[in-house]
């Protein structure tokens, strides 16, 4: 594993196995923790909704995950990818140690496994997730370059169904990058429903089934969003019914290789909205006692 080898694949660039992990992501927030459960908090209007944050951090330097976990919110999630695809062959020492580090802060760590569109063998991403497991002590799985039309849900359905039997928790993260057909909706625990930058996120449109579902189940990832346009972008996400919201001011071939310029702001931003207390997420999901999310991967 080369330290500088830059990982990230923008959707339009990496349509094959190589393409970067989004996250399913998400915004920063305040985060409510019932139970071991780790839920942030987002006042939208006269209601309350709350949000995760995700951090696609996409780079390999311990010194970059350092800064990342050193922050006065330590991450709750992160989604690990060792090679760009999956798991790899073999466990990698490096990533072994990054793990054992972030389990041992009450973060939990997410196997990051590509689909390709639904076009890589089932047989492959089953092998992720048990090398993930047997390996990392890795459970819950993001899974990326996820098709997203009806024709390939089976595909999905076999994979969550494969992923339920190591982790029956809220373990299958799907990342098609857009809204998918509605019938995703059942097979992933989390759907990322966008993956973009500030400019294309302003004219998304939402179709109307979203307001059918908890915003527990969607997450977006924003790019290429300046310092002026970060409370505009997290309102929005609110309005748009984002439980998972990140934004960055990082643009180029990897938005993720490092945290936004703007990263405390971003955080106190989703804050502020949160109340003290609210249960309305802390009964669908159990995890550690930390305020955001961190999605990793190498570089």
């Amino acid at each position: 594993m080369t330290s500088g080898r830059a990982r990230h694949r923008i959707r339009g660039i990496r349509r094959q196995v190589r393409r970067p992990r989004t996250l399913a992501t998400a915004g920063v927030v305040l985060v409510l923790v019932v139970g071991g459960g780790v839920w942030a908090r987002l006042s939208s209007g006269s209601t309350t909704r709350c949000q995760y944050t995700t951090v696609p951090a996409y780079f390999y330097s311990s010194r970059t995950w350092a800064e990342a976990s050193a922050t006065s919110d330590v991450p709750a999630y992160m989604i690990l990818d060792v090679t760009g695809v999956g798991a790899g062959t073999a466990p990698n020492p490096h990533f072994q140690a990054a793990v054992r580090q972030a389990q041992a802060a009450g973060i939990t760590v997410l196997g990051y496994s590509s689909t390709v569109n639904g076009h890589r063998p089932a047989s492959q991403v089953e092998a992720d997730v048990r090398n993930y497991r047997s390996w990392y002590n890795v459970t819950r799985i993001f899974l990326d370059v996820v098709s997203g039309t009806p024709g390939r849900l089976g595909y999905y359905r076999q994979l969550a169904s494969y992923i339920h039997r190591f982790d029956p928790g809220p373990s299958v993260w799907l990342n098609p990058g857009r809204y998918p057909a509605q019938s995703y909706m059942s097979v992933g625990d989390v759907v990322n429903v966008f993956e973009g930058p500030y400019s294309s996120y302003l004219p998304l449109q939402v179709p109307s089934w979203v307001s059918k579902y908890p915003a527990s189940k969607f997450g977006q990832t924003i790019y290429a969003t300046t310092q002026s346009q970060l409370r505009h972008a997290i309102r929005l996400s609110r309005r748009r019914r984002a439980g998972y919201i990140y934004v960055t001011n990082r643009s180029g071939t990897n938005p993720y290789d490092g945290l936004p310029s703007y990263w405390a702001q971003e955080a106190a931003a989703v804050m502020a909205g949160c109340p003290s207390d609210d249960g309305q997420f802390a009964q669908a999901w159990s995890g550690p006692r930390r305020t955001t999310e961190l999605v990793v991967g190498a570089t």
